[in-house]
């Protein structure tokens, strides 16, 4: 691109800066989907905490039904910080109905079989389909393992046999997790939003300055100056990618306000200038990606309406490596980072948990990401260069 080409590409990007905050209203929005993310995410994860802590600390309340079959065990549950409830009339219609979380039901052949030496049956009810039951469902499986493990001990040493023959494997863990790595886990949800917001974040001004305008007729005056179209195309883009990339910063700057300044939930996270520095350079060609192929798009729809349309498949996009890393798994290799929205993905995790980023994986990430960036770009100046691009709908 010679000077006059850079010189009209600057007149352009200024012109669309210029009207886009000429529009309050979107720039209201966006400084609001901005603030939303990190404050999402700090909700998110005070529910969560507040739920578990709740669950884990409060008294367990725990209906049982035929608690006169084992007394033994349920005063031994009621030790353990264990709240017992007399049952409910339908044991299964209560939890059902959500009216309890988890029942204790005692087999009537407890006594029987106890007293024989045979195991006596217990039953846990309870609905997996709940999320909320699942801390007191474990709660009571950890207790009746204890109190099983107990009594066998007992059972033993009454006979003069050792409760050590019972166990002749004795497994240890080594967790090599590190703390680190744990908070990444419980911000696993934090790629595919940030991801979204800078693929998405400047589609307002992208889709008002190749459709928006073509539909007002006031592209046809500017594609008939001197400039040359792709100098035109590429201001609109340009300005198109500061605008994404305010918004990403300013939300990248949010979110290490609420981690540093916000209240204590439990998770800490860093949140120093390096990482978040490296956070924005993983952003950038996401960026530069969605502006492009939203130009692309807005160049060949014939309408704003239309542009539009195409705006709840592109945000299934950023979620599809999100949901195949949860349904199957994979250990990190090269080839991941040149595959958009999974490289994002796989790069922001390895930030939050703290792991070293190796320079063949930056070089293959940038590569790939400007070089779709660059692909992209040049279709869109193709279409550009279409005479019927200046003529309405």
């Amino acid at each position: 691109m010679n000077a006059n080409g850079f010189a009209a590409l600057l007149v352009v990007m200024g012109k669309e800066l210029r009207d886009l905050f000429r529009d309050r209203r979107t720039i209201r929005i966006t400084l609001v989907m901005s603030l939303f993310t990190p404050l999402l995410m700090l909700g998110i994860i005070a529910l969560t905490e507040n739920r578990v802590s709740t669950q884990l600390e409060k008294p367990l309340q725990l209906p049982v039904v035929g608690a006169q079959y084992a007394p033994n065990l349920v005063a031994w549950l009621g030790g353990q910080n264990v709240a017992i409830k007399p049952s409910p009339a339908d044991p299964d219609a209560a939890i059902r109905n959500q009216d309890e979380d988890v029942i204790l039901a005692i087999d009537k052949d407890y006594p029987a079989d106890w007293r024989a030496g045979r195991p006596a049956r217990v039953a846990i009810i309870h609905d997996s389909s709940r999320q909320d039951s699942q801390i007191p469902v474990k709660r009571l499986q950890a207790l009746l393992d204890a109190y099983g493990r107990t009594v066998g001990s007992l059972r033993l040493l009454v006979r003069g046999i050792s409760p050590v023959v019972t166990a002749p494997l004795q497994v240890a863990q080594r967790d090599l997790a590190t703390p680190e790595s744990k908070r990444g886990l419980a911000l696993s949800f934090l790629p595919y939003l940030l991801i979204l917001g800078a693929f998405l974040g400047s589609a307002s001004l992208v889709i008002d300055a190749t459709a928006g305008e073509r539909e007002r007729q006031s592209l046809e005056p500017l594609l008939a100056t001197p400039a040359a179209r792709g100098a035109i195309m590429s201001g609109k883009i340009a300005a198109a990618c500061v605008f994404g990339m305010l918004s990403v910063i300013l939300t990248l700057v949010v979110f290490k306000l609420a981690f540093s300044f916000g209240p204590n939930i439990g998770i800490t996270f860093d949140v120093s200038l390096p990482t978040m520095l490296k956070m924005l350079l993983v952003l950038l060609p996401m960026v530069l990606l969605g502006a492009c192929l939203l130009t692309l798009i807005s160049a060949a729809a014939k309408s704003v309406k239309e542009a539009q349309s195409y705006m709840s498949v592109l945000m299934l996009l950023p979620i599809v490596p999100t949901v195949m890393l949860m349904v199957n798994p994979i250990k990190d290799q090269l080839w991941q980072f040149a595959v958009p929205f999974l490289a994002q993905n796989q790069l922001i995790m390895k930030l939050l948990r703290m792991e070293a980023i190796g320079a063949d994986a930056w070089g293959v990430y940038l590569l790939c990401g400007l070089g779709l960036g660059a692909l992209l770009w040049a279709i869109a100046a193709r279409l550009y260069h279409r005479e019927k691009l200046a003529i309405s709908a």
